[in-house]
């Protein structure tokens, strides 16, 4: 008996635990710091996180008409739609062919989330916080397209589409030279801007495309798949690892372990079986890559891949 109970004992501590560790880190999810704050007893240096991003490809634009492809079918019961995620991403890429435009960008966000939140409670604890960047980015829109129309006082009306549409939030670029101007942001520490915002978003966007584009390979030598928690883990360690400190890596490996199986995923794209998958996930892959593309080069102009 008396042993029995110190089991329960222990399994309920090791339950609050893990509990209370993923509170924690449900506010550092997205990338705070950088490497170089790494070496105290909370953050140590770890070699095997310090890959170097890989280089997006450099693709030709996506030439898809306004309309998704007929392969990617409308999926009712479900929040995520990948039709609308395609028109959203390609609508994003302004007519010069450089620049990228945030209403639509933050549109297709609205759909990834609806993605990440389909795969348990556990991603959604991580979802959150990259919610609470698109918001931000939408609510420093609107606060100065409120100030631009009213000489500076703000307002309880909201307007369509928080000021995306026409402001000095339209695009990544107008954002960035605006805020440049403006002196909101800072090389050196962390502060709320949209530019530091967006390079958020954007190395987030990576670790969704990494982890589709696994998702679309077939299997190895042996005939096995990898997992979605494997295919994850490995694009963490590339697109997201370098930047969290040691303890978020460490509890990301949680979240890793409790990602549904390989089915679940292809069910959110509406198919069934792995050679259904691979081209719906192929189109759905290059048009993150088209937009992912755009804005490094963009960000890189303006020497922000590395704001604090």
């Amino acid at each position: 008996m008396v042993f029995l109970r110190r089991t329960l004992l222990l399994r309920y501590l090791l339950l609050s635990t893990t509990l209370a560790l993923l509170l924690f880190i449900s506010s550092l999810w997205l990338p705070q710091g950088e490497q170089r704050d790494c070496g105290s007893v909370w953050q140590p240096c770890l070699t095997y996180y310090s890959q170097t991003p890989l280089a997006p490809p450099i693709l030709d634009e996506w030439v898809e008409s306004n309309e998704a492809p007929p392969l990617i079918k409308e999926c009712p019961g479900q929040s995520f739609q990948a039709r609308k995620l395609l028109q959203y991403l390609r609508s994003s890429l302004a007519e010069d062919g450089e620049d990228i435009l945030l209403e639509p960008y933050l549109l297709s966000w609205d759909q990834l989330l609806n993605f990440m939140e389909s795969l348990g409670t556990m991603v959604s604890l991580f979802s959150q916080k990259v919610r609470e960047k698109t918001e931000l980015i939408r609510a420093l829109s609107l606060k100065r397209s409120l100030e631009s129309k009213s000489g500076g006082s703000s307002g309880l009306q909201t307007p369509a589409a928080f000021g995306l549409k026409t402001g000095v939030y339209r695009s990544v670029r107008s954002m960035v030279e605006a805020e440049l101007k403006a002196g909101v942001v800072n090389f050196s520490y962390r502060t709320d801007s949209g530019c530091r915002t967006l390079l958020r978003l954007h190395r987030s966007l990576l670790w969704l495309k990494m982890m589709l584009q696994g998702l679309s390979e077939g299997p190895d030598s042996e005939g096995r798949f990898k997992t979605p928690g494997e295919l994850s883990r490995d694009a963490y360690k590339v697109a997201l690892a370098p930047h969290h400190p040691w303890m978020l890596r460490q509890a990301a490996e949680i979240v890793f372990l409790a990602l549904p199986d390989r089915e679940y995923f292809l069910h959110l794209v509406c198919v069934q079986k792995q050679e259904e998958a691979t081209p719906v996930l192929h189109i759905i892959i290059h048009a993150l890559s088209v937009v992912h593309t755009r804005t490094q080069r963009l960000l890189a102009k303006y020497n922000m891949l590395e704001l604090p």
